[in-house]
């Protein structure tokens, strides 16, 4: 059970209902979390930045690396909404996140974020090595800070046990629809 409301579009304050009809608008729906992150807007828009992130990774990433490291950064700190949503996208694709097989790239990233989860303190030195192998140091940092951005998120929802989408719910890794 959720610990904090969603908030209602109904009962919302316009500055509020601007932010739903933003994301109606661009997604087509408004994601529990982001509900329940509107109860302050200025909670809201910080977590909102993690597009601005993503949008500077892609160009140099991809689409298919990014989920990749986003999902290991999810499934790593057992955030049900986060990993669920990541699975959606790696099922879309077609492949079967607990099967899929990764390239030497996407297996870098699986590694890097989780030693990041497991303790940020002892990243390797080899695994920091191959990231320079492969990225300069401004994309090392943009990951490194959208590694921060997504475990924030992850932790969000976990401590209030938001719940999940139900978009999401034929996803989940072990029919797991709550946080209990």
């Amino acid at each position: 059970m959720s610990r904090i409301s969603l908030t209602e579009y109904d009962s919302a304050n316009q500055e509020v209902k601007k932010e739903y009809d933003y994301q109606i608008s661009k997604n087509g729906r408004i994601t529990n979390m982001k509900r329940t992150l509107l109860h302050s807007l200025p909670s809201y828009h910080a977590y909102m930045e993690w597009y601005v992130l993503k949008d500077e990774i892609l160009p140099f990433l991809g689409e298919r690396p990014f989920t990749i490291f986003s999902h290991a950064l999810s499934a790593e700190t057992d955030c049900l909404i986060c990993s669920t949503f990541f699975r959606k996208i790696i099922f879309d694709w077609g492949d079967n996140p607990d099967t899929i097989q990764f390239n030497e790239l996407e297996e870098l990233l699986v590694e890097f974020a989780r030693e990041i989860v497991k303790n940020s303190n002892a990243v390797s030195d080899s695994i920091f090595q191959k990231l320079r192998s492969k990225f300069d140091e401004k994309q090392i940092v943009l990951l490194t800070a959208f590694a921060g951005i997504m475990i924030a998120t992850n932790i969000f929802n976990n401590v209030l046990k938001i719940p999940l989408d139900e978009v999401l719910k034929p996803y989940t890794k072990t029919g797991k629809q709550n946080h209990d």
